[in-house]
């Protein structure tokens, strides 16, 4: 006789999981209340936490209470935290609780987006929350939207389409062979190094990525990309598509996206445009004009788990033609075909993945529980702040700020006079690295003209004023 599943010793049952449940949640709200005070940054070296976990899988159940146990005594003392109000590195990944909630939901009803019919409210969720997001941007209903996983993903979705736009489908047909010289993909020097692996991912290749100067504010260079792409026609090759950047990972620079969709019309090529963090910003009307010129792109990418408050991991394509995505992503055995097909949204043929989570609950979440107002408001926040600590590096000498403030990404240096360039590269990690040792910041390297330089990106949930003003006393400490 079949066990039933409500007998079944592997399947947690409801009434345990409602007492289990709580005690998740008082763990996360308690967490969340005192990561403030522990250090932002681990101190675990490497293979600390593998040689203090089992190496084989325990053969009688442990019980729930043993994850929690480890959860405290051996994960988190080897985690660093996001959430943290000095966590000043990399870029702001929100994760309010109020998506944490919504991303809850969507794990505990379990369904699977495989079409519309095996989850029609999954589909249409998607839909109208990805249209609020344009809404909230200010862009046109032109662009429809779809939630992926990351913008890696969305730029590798983008190069696809505009490769196979530019062979009249040829790959998807033929195959990569179809003949025809090299297809081109430009973008500029500070562009993100997804771009480079998702050209080689849609079979381009690095040899045919052409990486475009920047100007003195470190964006790409309009004249020098049009060059490159005259040589290339020149030179007999096929110019696919150009990825612009609003915000790029250094320094925040802005790509001038109204010569860049100039371009991309002049020269029939696909126009991406990365906006992954920055794109937050343009619920603010006043940053808008960063991305002048956006609605020329063929597609675009803004990822809500940076800055917006959406947790990890929610990032929205937005592409013009959906037949560009849909051609070349399109699957239809019988076992999913229904009659509804010609007049629902198949979210299975827009991006890679056949099984889709139901991540438009968290953005949902985190949009009904704030409303627009409120999330304006956090990010005006961060702006100021940021806009603050730039006050004080560029009054305060031998500091500096080494590119335009943007948005909330500061990028500095601390210059005493008399150094070598060597000197200064050992005298910046030097100081970034008392820091760290500190436990009171992190903050997160990077190279402007194959020199050393520091980020500061300000912006997680927590962070005010008085720890962002905190860090430029510890910065000061840390070079004396």
């Amino acid at each position: 006789m079949n066990e039933s599943a409500a007998d079944s010793p592997s399947s947690m049952q409801p009434e345990e999981f409602r007492r289990l449940g709580h005690r998740v949640v008082d763990w996360i709200a308690d967490y969340r209340t005192r990561v403030s005070s522990l250090p932002v940054q681990t101190r675990t070296a490497p293979g600390d936490l593998l040689a203090a976990l089992p190496t084989s899988p325990p053969e009688e159940p442990e019980g729930f209470e043993a994850v929690l146990h480890d959860l405290d005594a051996l994960l988190v003392p080897a985690l660093s935290h996001w959430q943290h109000p000095r966590f000043f590195a990399y870029f702001p990944s929100n994760g309010d609780l109020a998506s944490v909630l919504g991303d809850f939901l969507s794990t505990g009803l379990g369904v699977l987006g495989l079409s519309w019919q095996s989850a029609p409210a999954l589909t249409e969720l998607e839909q109208r929350v990805t249209e609020w997001l344009a809404q909230m941007s200010g862009l046109s209903p032109a662009f429809r939207g779809v939630i992926q996983d990351t913008a890696s993903t969305c730029t590798l979705l983008a190069l696809l389409s505009a490769r196979e736009r530019s062979t009249n489908h040829g790959a998807a047909t033929t195959g990569m062979q179809h003949g025809g010289p090299p297809l081109i993909v430009y973008t500029s020097t500070e562009a993100h190094s997804s771009v480079e692996k998702a050209a080689l991912l849609a079979g381009f290749g690095r040899a045919h990525v052409r990486r475009i100067a920047v100007d003195a504010a470190r964006a790409l260079d309009p004249a020098a990309l049009d060059l490159a792409i005259r040589a290339d026609r020149a030179a007999g090759l096929r110019p696919c598509a150009i990825v612009a950047t609003t915000g790029t990972t250094a320094t925040t620079a802005m790509d001038p996206l109204t010569a860049c969709a100039r371009l991309a019309a002049e020269h029939a090529v696909w126009l991406h445009v990365d906006a992954a963090m920055a794109g937050s910003a343009m619920i603010l009307p006043e940053c808008r004009a960063l991305w002048e010129g956006v609605e020329g792109a063929d597609s675009l990418v803004v990822n809500p788990h940076k800055w917006l408050g959406a947790a990890f991991d929610c990032s929205v394509y937005y592409v013009r033609d959906e037949e560009h995505l849909v051609r070349v992503m399109s699957t239809n055995p019988s076992y999913l075909r229904t009659a509804v097909d010609g007049r629902v949204r198949n979210y299975r043929d827009w991006g890679i993945a056949l099984g889709r989570r139901f991540r438009a609950l968290k953005l949902w979440s985190l949009i009904r529980t704030h409303g627009v107002a409120a999330l304006r408001a956090r990010l005006r926040r961060d702006l100021a702040n940021a806009r603050w600590l730039a006050t004080q590096i560029t009054g305060t000498a031998p500091w500096r700020l080494l590119a335009p403030l943007q948005l909330q990404t500061l990028v500095v240096r601390h210059e005493p006079t008399g150094m070598s360039a060597e000197q200064l590269d050992r005298h910046t990690l030097a100081w970034l690295e008392q820091v760290h040792q500190s436990g009171q910041a992190w903050l997160t390297p990077t190279q402007l003209d194959g020199r050393w330089a520091v980020r500061i990106s300000i912006g997680a949930l927590a962070t005010e004023h008085e720890h962002v003003a905190d860090l430029w006393q510890l910065l000061q400490a840390c070079v004396r």
